[in-house]
């Protein structure tokens, strides 16, 4: 069952990053008008885009997946961070929806560390 889970978790989050590559490395207004806001655009878009690619990579390969998932739990701590702060829940009437994939791939993505925390490094030496 938690391969079950494990593996939900991590199709889930994974394909949610790889779905919002597209508006990233396209330019898309939204991603455009957001990075913008932050101050950070182009570079934090496609930088963010990148950390996205290689989290989605490692989430679906089972000995790095726990290492996906620790770098997926950055990511859409600050993606949530800047919504709450900056960006609010809403960004070009899409309804939350993005703010609503970024808390979902942070669930899936703590799910992920906590069913894979054996194998992290330091936190299995603890374990052991």
């Amino acid at each position: 069952m938690k391969n079950i889970i494990s593996w939900i978790a991590q199709i889930i989050a994974a394909v949610i990053m790889f779905q919002t590559l597209f508006f990233k490395f396209s330019a898309a207004p939204e991603s455009v008008e957001i990075f913008t806001r932050l101050g950070v655009e182009p570079w934090g878009r496609i930088g963010v885009g990148v950390l996205e690619l290689i989290a989605s990579l490692l989430l679906l390969v089972p000995r790095t997946a726990w290492a996906g998932a620790l770098l997926g739990v950055g990511l859409m701590a600050g993606a949530i961070f800047s919504h709450l702060t900056q960006l609010g829940i809403v960004i070009q009437n899409d309804g939350g929806q993005l703010f609503i994939y970024a808390v979902l791939v942070l669930i899936c993505s703590l799910t992920v560390l906590y069913l894979h925390r054996a194998k992290i490094p330091l936190v299995s030496k603890l374990i052991a």
